[in-house]
């Protein structure tokens, strides 16, 4: 690579990749010093690169210091390598001063260009990988907790590799839906759960199972919460199971629930079918704890809230024989979500439990 065909290269990534000629050379250059250092062990050297033809060129230099004093005892001297008393310095140059440099070309006849144009490919290369992953976490560097759609490309033992468009996402295996078929060349929805930069390149680790996918589901089908008039509070999720979400609205003209299914449902029907099966309830968000935490507990109804320490967060709920198993649900699994959704410590008993632990109504749960 001589110096034309340098140039026309810098010319090329500046324009392709958005890449300053400036950071090429200033790169180039700073390179080929190092380099030049390493083979030779001159410390005292610099490159420049003539910017119209990309014509090289190594420089030593001296630095200008004042002149050694006989008397001084406490001074090391003058090293002539790399300095220069200000009264020699003057003879070559009447101008110059202490912390001016005298600079002498030395650049190689032999083996230089080879080793430049090693060094340029080098630099070239990098740079280009360098302003790619910069463009590219400029991207999707703040898609972190969004909902991308992406095409299934690549497959191995534990994970799926997703085609972003500029970059490729993983998707692992334990975090698909379970049940679900993921066909290759099939565009997903997924949830991007971590981007992290390093010099390696950008990491994007995606999810089906994370709770955050429920959530950017909802805004993408329902209107009303991407326009702010119905809010989503909460969600709690048991992937491929049951989800719980939890909306309101401060418009009271606007009925968050119905808002969420839709005329004829088809609106969480759409939800529904990307779920492959997994249920959802969704229930309304009440600022009065024990209003929710009956609310989250649907299906089950009739019941009894008491909150037994706000402060810690903690609810006693008595449900009468019929409702109690569907307060609990199968596995603990109901009780367990409505907890994570009201963020309450919920304790289920029936009536029979609640009177063996000493609680009494006036009247009947």
């Amino acid at each position: 690579m001589n110096g034309k065909e340098f140039i026309k290269a810098v010319e090329t990534v500046e324009k392709e990749k958005g890449i300053n000629r400036e950071i090429i050379f200033e790169a180039m250059e700073n390179a080929l010093m190092a380099a030049y250092k390493r083979n030779t062990g001159l410390q005292n050297c610099l490159v420049r690169i003539e910017k119209a033809t990309g014509d090289i060129k190594v420089y030593s230099y001296l630095t200008v210091v004042e002149d050694e004093k006989e008397d001084d005892e406490e001074s090391d001297g003058i090293d002539l390598d790399i300095e220069i008393s200000l009264t020699d310095a003057r003879k070559q140059n009447p101008t110059l001063n202490i912390g001016d440099t005298i600079e002498t070309e030395i650049t190689p006849k032999e083996d230089f260009g080879r080793v430049a144009t090693s060094t340029a490919k080098q630099v070239l290369i990098q740079k280009i990988r360098e302003a790619e992953r910069n463009s590219i976490m400029d991207e999707l560097g703040d898609k972190q907790d969004e909902l991308l759609i992406g095409t299934v490309e690549l497959e191995d033992t534990d994970n799926y590799y997703i085609n972003l468009g500029r970059s490729n996402g993983i998707l692992p295996k334990k975090e698909c839906i379970p049940g679900e078929k993921i066909q290759m060349g099939s565009q997903i929805k997924v949830y991007v759960s971590k981007v992290d930069a390093n010099s390696k390149g950008l990491l994007i680790l995606l999810s089906r199972t994370h709770y955050g996918f429920i959530k950017r589901l909802f805004e993408l089908e329902i209107p009303e919460i991407s326009d702010g008039n119905v809010l989503l509070y909460s969600v709690a999720r048991d992937a491929g199971n049951r989800s719980k979400v939890a909306v309101y609205s401060e418009n009271d003209r606007i009925d968050p629930i119905g808002a969420c299914i839709g005329e004829r449902g088809t609106r969480i029907a759409n939800i529904l079918g990307e779920l492959h099966g997994e249920k959802i309830d969704i229930v309304k968000y009440d600022k009065d704890p024990a209003i929710f935490i009956e609310n989250a507990l649907s299906p089950a109804k009739n019941l009894k809230v008491l909150i037994m320490d706000p402060k810690k967060q903690e609810a006693l709920v008595v449900a009468d024989d019929e409702n109690f198993s569907l307060a609990i649900g199968k596995k603990g699994n109901n009780a367990r979500l409505a907890s994570k959704l009201t963020h309450y410590k919920i304790d289920i008993k029936n009536i029979q439990q609640a009177c063996d632990a000493g609680i009494h109504f006036r009247e009947e749960v």
